[in-house]
């Protein structure tokens, strides 16, 4: 989707993770603020003077990696600076979508105008230009370990360079990058000391996605409470567990904050009245929706701390630091790419999920359960020569399954690389991209549980249900038709899905006031 918004300045305020959204996915342009070109040249000037004094610093006048021994010669400094790009691009696998490449675009360009990286305007130049003319690189999507993104951006970087046997996407059209820089008229930048080692000297593959992974698991747990009280309407559930007394009992973090979201969803239901429920107590995938939803809602927001961070940070290696009152300046070598504070919050994230997740899958398989709903076997109203939402469970199960499996660790540990020199990894961007998987897992399970709740309350015949709940019903029966007859069900959880991923959904019960 295209909005029209104000250019987004680089460098004239902190960069939101809302921002890089909009300009990954409603194609927001990009502009840069009034410090940056200081702030370059004064980094620049640093990078400069220490190349001409052929002091040691990697990168500019060594090798990179294990190479790091090696001295560059005056006259291999800039040619080695064009080496060191294509020498990366050793990415393989899938291309990554093109909102990802604009996120990953875009923190790299955000990288550059902190100042940190010493590199020339060119690169920087290049990147606002790209993002802006809907220049768009294939890039593999495999190949990181997150000790920087090397190979993604360095697939990046040699399109932006035109390398023939690059290819990028421009207007619709898969054409070669030379080409492809003609039709958006763009011309390949000119690269100067270290400008090829800061092609490739950042984790933007790993924070730009982050963003995207972030804003989507934000919908989908406001999708899963519309979901979860659509369910607890369908099968009469007891709502003292929302009760406020029973948050200021035990203020667990996020509980009484999910409580009070489900309970305006519930709002003006029938089973606000005494005796309305028809349990004393119900299953726990019910009774412990605020603690569980809440632990949910908590983690996501910590995981937002690092990827903030991140975008505002110059983490290049080396950096440089510029010149001060009675110093030079100069250029510390560091560690500041490692992402393990990133990744540790990812973890959890995806554990969270992890959680939310198996318990929309119980919550299906009770209101399936004559024995527990006091509902139609399989929610079918046609009686057992019917098959209902029998197989449906067989998807619930399979969905349920494979985000507990993506919920394991991956960042435990890593092949040591670079002649062990690099013996530790982040696994930065594996571990973000699975959690991007077990949000469109959580979706394709949120879409079946609106459709299996709002069948359960059709079943139940005349209700009165909540404001927020009566949204969600008419969003469902907007996209899906109640279940009479056998039909084929995965289109239906299919739109679901693709509506949530919209927003659609917030969109309906935001509207029901």
């Amino acid at each position: 989707m295209e909005m029209r918004q104000d250019p987004l300045a680089l460098g004239a305020g902190p960069l939101t993770i809302k921002a890089v959204v909009a300009v990954a996915r409603q194609r927001r342009t990009v502009a840069l603020g009034p410090l940056v070109a200081p702030r370059i040249a004064a980094a620049r000037a640093v990078v400069e003077r220490l190349a001409e004094a052929e002091v040691p610093v990697y990168g500019l006048t060594t090798g990179l990696g294990a190479g790091v021994d090696t001295r560059l010669t005056a006259d291999d400094l800039i040619a080695f600076q064009h080496r060191a790009v294509p020498a990366r691009a050793v990415g393989v696998g899938p291309r990554l979508p093109t909102d990802t490449l604009r996120a990953m675009m875009l923190v790299r360009a955000a990288g550059y105008a902190a100042g940190g990286s010493g590199a020339s305007p060119t690169m920087l130049h290049a990147l606002v230009a790209a993002l802006n003319a809907g220049f768009h690189p294939l890039v593999p999507s495999e190949g990181s370990i997150g000790a920087d993104d090397l190979a993604p951006l360095a697939h990046l970087g040699r399109a932006l360079l035109g390398d023939p046997d690059a290819e990028v996407e421009v207007g619709g059209d898969i054409l070669p990058a030379d080409a492809a820089l003609a039709r958006a008229g763009l011309a390949p930048p000119v690269l100067g000391l270290k400008d090829g080692h800061a092609v490739v000297v950042a984790n933007a593959l790993s924070v730009g996605q982050g963003c995207l992974v972030l804003e989507d698991a934000r919908v989908a747990l406001d999708a899963l409470d519309a979901a979860a009280t659509l369910s607890c309407e369908g099968f009469r559930a007891q709502l003292e567990p929302l009760d406020l007394r029973v948050q200021q009992a035990r203020p667990a973090p996020g509980q009484a904050e999910a409580a009070a979201r489900l309970r305006a969803l519930l709002a003006g239901s029938d089973l606000e009245k005494p005796g309305a429920a028809r349990r004393l107590q119900d299953p726990l995938s019910f009774r412990c929706l605020a603690p569980v939803h809440g632990a949910a809602r908590v983690t996501l927001e910590a995981a937002r701390e690092p990827v903030s961070i991140e975008l505002n940070a110059a983490a290049d290696n080396p950096l440089v630091a510029v010149a001060e009152a009675g110093t030079e300046g100069g250029m510390l070598h560091n560690g500041n790419f490692d992402m393990t504070a990133l990744v540790l919050r990812f973890e959890a994230l995806g554990q969270a999920l992890a959680h939310v997740a198996t318990m929309a899958a119980h919550r299906m398989m009770k209101l399936m359960s004559p024995a527990v709903s006091d509902l139609p076997r399989f929610l079918t109203p046609q009686g057992q020569s019917r098959t209902g939402f029998a197989t449906v469970q067989k998807t619930i199960a399979a969905l349920e399954a494979e985000i507990r499996h993506l919920a394991l660790p991956a960042s435990l540990s890593v092949l040591p690389v670079a002649d062990g020199i690099e013996d530790h990894a982040s696994m930065a961007p594996a571990v973000v991209a699975k959690i991007g998987e077990i949000v469109g897992r959580l979706r394709w399970l949120t879409a079946i549980e609106l459709a299996a709740a709002a069948q359960a309350v059709d079943l139940r015949g005349p209700l009165v249900l909540g404001t927020g709940t009566r949204a969600v019903h008419a969003f469902v029966r907007n996209l899906v038709a109640p279940l009479e007859e056998d039909r084929a069900q995965g289109p239906d959880f299919e739109r679901l899905a693709q509506s949530i991923a919209a927003g659609a959904l917030q969109q309906a019960v935001a509207a029901s006031g």
